[in-house]
């Protein structure tokens, strides 16, 4: 959008009665399933990090399988969140989003008996398209389904319970991995627990009234708000904002009205995970390149408890900050707080590890907006597509930065990685500047 695009507030209609119902029983337990895909992602991408030297050191294989082992799972959610996301908003939401962690589970399970790295590569490709799965369903079907007034606190709290499953994934991965040798099979395995109980915990769920509307089945619709014991008012309200059924196509996301977005959205998230999961997956290694030896456990510990808390504070900034004003001033901290590292990596270590510090609580804040965000720039009839295309390109850059990040740094040294993971997230900055438009209390259309 351009820079000079007014606020939600002065161009957006007042909202339809479904858009403003009070929060019920069923609009947080459609936000607590979604919880679990979360929780279940950061979980397997922080199990990995912990569990990868050991398992390099007893399958024998070197840097090149530990960039593609980290990148796996990235790569698996490309594929499930482009595609999924494609097809739910031709055949709907609830059938897919109801079993996919059917995948997740079985592959997550069968880890426990991997003997190569090939094998260990396949399954976690699959767990990823499971995951990119639900990360093109879940936010859809939250925003879609809950009050507008508290879909941006909403969906934001998915991405606390990330950083939960990564956090939970640290402490007991290390608790794990001490006790032995092949403990990293329990400790992969593990992540199919969370799943079997999403799968069940799905069961009845309901497809998304917008999206029947979206496709004429008004009926079908009104069934589903009357089985949730909705207001009928408020459903009469949106079907007359729903009077023709959707021709949108999946090319119109890089049409003349929505390209902007569909930009936009792929550059912000890219310069926001690509610098996250790069330097995340290797956090060891990194803080080591800083001076902070790896039998340090206290500073590992210490950054992890500021991704926490930096992700739980994120949700205020959600919902005090404007979207385009939190996305430009996250970015600016961002450059701030990691610039240093490239232009003078020899600084004393008391000086980069409190930088590192506040980089770690920004980042962990800012990615709250990655649930919020996208479902807010789409209609109904490309959300699930949208959502879908730019998670899934996030993570092509963010599968290309794990890869290349140990490559980088043990052929071009620190100060050059983190010189261009700057000029990363000075391109998301830039990006937001010039395209991001205000979607807070937007009326979903």
């Amino acid at each position: 959008m351009p820079r000079n695009e007014t606020s939600s507030s002065e161009t957006e209609p007042s909202g339809t009665a479904f858009d403003d119902v009070p929060l019920n029983r069923f609009h947080l337990r459609i936000t607590a399933l979604t919880f679990c895909a979360n929780f279940s992602d950061g979980y397997e991408l922080g199990i990995i990090s912990i569990a990868l030297p050991v398992i390099a050191s007893q399958l024998g294989f070197g840097v090149v399988w530990e960039g593609l082992l980290g990148a796996s799972a990235l790569i698996g959610i490309f594929l499930g969140s482009v595609l999924v996301g494609w097809a739910a908003d031709k055949i709907g939401r609830q059938r897919l989003y109801s079993y996919n962690f059917l995948l997740i589970a079985v592959a997550s399970a069968a880890e426990f008996f991997v003997a190569d790295p090939v094998q260990l590569f396949v399954l976690r490709l699959l767990i990823g398209i499971g995951i990119g799965a639900d990360y093109a369903l879940g936010p859809t079907l939250v925003a879609e389904f809950v009050p507008r007034r508290h879909r941006g606190g909403l969906l934001a709290s998915l991405t606390v319970l990330w950083t939960v499953g990564y956090v939970v994934a640290f402490f007991l991965g290390n608790l794990v991995v001490a006790e032995g040798s092949d403990s990293w099979r329990l400790l992969l395995a593990s992540s199919s627990i969370p799943a079997i109980a999403v799968v069940l915990l799905r069961i009845g769920v309901p497809e998304s009234p917008r999206w029947l509307l979206a496709r004429g089945r008004i009926d079908q619709a009104r069934a589903v708000v009357r089985r949730l014991g909705g207001d009928q008012a408020a459903f009469d309200s949106l079907a007359d904002a729903h009077t023709e059924p959707s021709t949108a196509r999946y090319r119109d996301l890089f049409g003349k009205k929505y390209w902007r977005r569909t930009a936009f959205g792929a550059i912000f998230y890219n310069a926001q995970v690509i610098p996250y999961f790069a330097i995340y997956t290797f956090l060891p290694l990194v803080l080591l390149k800083m001076g902070v030896g790896e039998e340090d456990t206290t500073s590992d510990g210490l950054l992890n408890l500021f991704l926490l808390a930096g992700s739980v504070a994120g949700l205020w900034f959600v919902a005090k900050a404007s979207r385009r004003g939190l996305t430009i001033w996250s970015f600016v901290v961002l450059i701030v707080s990691l610039l240093p590292m490239a232009l003078w990596p020899d600084a004393p270590t008391a000086l980069l590890f409190p930088l590192f510090l506040v980089f770690t609580f920004t980042m962990s804040a800012a990615v709250n907006l990655d649930q919020v965000y996208p479902p807010e720039l789409f209609p109904t009839d490309l959300r699930s597509s949208g959502v879908g295309l730019i998670n899934g390109l996030s993570r092509v850059g963010s599968a290309i930065g794990t890869f290349l990040l140990p490559l980088s740094l043990d052929g071009l040294g620190f100060s050059p990685t983190m010189l261009v993971l700057t000029l990363v997230l000075v391109g998301g900055l830039v990006a937001s500047i010039v395209w991001a438009p205000e979607t807070k209390n937007k009326v979903l259309d």
